[in-house]
């Protein structure tokens, strides 16, 4: 059921008690922006719709409400004096299908068409698959897409990935190159997702043109989340705008 406007900020002051989130359901200032980890970049609040979800992970208390795949791989980061979700390594955690194993989905927040932006630092080794993921139309752990970045792409890397009770499919084709995560750099990261077009279109560090993009009509409404498939990393400055969204009926899946 879609929630009404009074339910729906209910929620939202509910959520942000329980764990330093917001949901906001009015469009923000244009100059709500968030300062990027790395440097004097912004975030722009630049999409057509509200903002739905902001996490900043300024407390320790913002990851509590998180589904995780293994808790214990997860913690909070406060280094530098910037929040961050961070995972800490591989999860043991054995999805149903050959998928990745470590993923944070986001609490209270089912969205079909979006607007998501996060920055991400990978702390892992440097080798062609080195990665972080990010989810969307998150039904189950044997049905949701995600996004890899990796630095090599191949048939398993670097692409738009399906899992619909079957071992993870890719969406698009084979790219030329993939992304260079450097050392201790934050990137940022926008997806932009369409479900009446089928358009999945991936940014990166505010480039005009996607690195990544497939047209496929595949689930609408899930969850949101990141994590990689066996690699570690941090998650900063989230935002989520939609033309609407809805609350989430199960709040651990895994």
């Amino acid at each position: 059921m879609h929630r009404t406007k009074t339910a729906a900020l209910g929620a939202a002051m509910l959520l942000a008690a329980c764990s330093g989130a917001t949901r906001i359901d009015e469009t923000p200032p244009l100059d709500q922006t968030l300062p990027f980890a790395s440097g004097d970049q912004k975030l722009p609040s630049d999409s057509e719709w509200a903002l739905v979800y902001s996490q900043d992970f300024s407390t320790e208390a913002s990851i509590a409400d998180y589904a995780f795949t293994q808790p214990a791989r997860w913690t909070w980061n406060g280094e530098d004096g910037r929040g961050s979700l961070e995972l800490l390594g591989a999860s043991d955690y054995k999805p149903p299908f050959r998928s990745p194993t470590s993923i944070a989905l986001v609490p209270g927040l089912l969205v079909a068409d979006f607007d998501l932006e996060v920055e991400l630092l990978q702390t892992g080794r440097n080798y062609g698959h080195r990665d972080m993921c990010l989810f969307f139309g998150f039904v189950t752990p044997a049905k949701y897409d995600y996004v890899h970045l990796a630095t090599t792409p191949d048939e398993h890397a670097h692409n738009i990935f399906r899992v619909d009770g079957a071992p993870r499919a890719k969406l698009a084709e084979v790219g030329a190159q993939g992304i260079d995560w450097g050392e201790n750099e934050w990137h940022r990261v926008r997806i932009e997702r369409r479900t009446q077009a089928g358009t999945i279109r991936v940014f990166w560090d505010g480039a005009a043109e996607p690195i990544l993009e497939a047209v496929d009509k595949g689930f609408e409404w899930g969850r949101l989340g990141f994590g990689s498939f066996d690699d570690s990393g941090r998650v900063a400055g989230v935002r989520v705008w939609a033309p609407e969204s809805r609350a989430v009926e199960e709040a651990q899946p895994f």
